[in-house]
């Protein structure tokens, strides 16, 4: 199977889970609680800091992923464009 291939039954397979799911928010809530813990270990390991300021860095380590996964992404869609990827 080639690699799109894979990835149109993995497709295939995201749309008819999403498609028998009636509460999306509750089905995604672990994933996000798991994300968010992630993110308040890695600012505060010892868990020294008050939970407000656990809560800023965590935040700012969030924005700092998701910023760095936007700049991958960009990247990927100018190599593709430029069909070198």
């Amino acid at each position: 199977m080639t690699p799109e291939q894979r990835r149109m039954r993995a497709s295939i397979a995201a749309h008819i889970r999403w498609a028998n799911t009636v509460d999306r928010a509750a089905a995604m809530e672990p994933a996000r609680r798991g994300l968010a813990d992630k993110f308040e270990h890695e600012a505060d390991p010892e868990g020294v800091l008050s939970p407000a300021e656990r809560a800023k860095r965590a935040e700012n380590l969030r924005k700092a992923h998701m910023t760095r996964m936007a700049l991958k992404s960009s990247l990927a869609r100018a190599r593709r464009k430029q069909g070198t990827a």
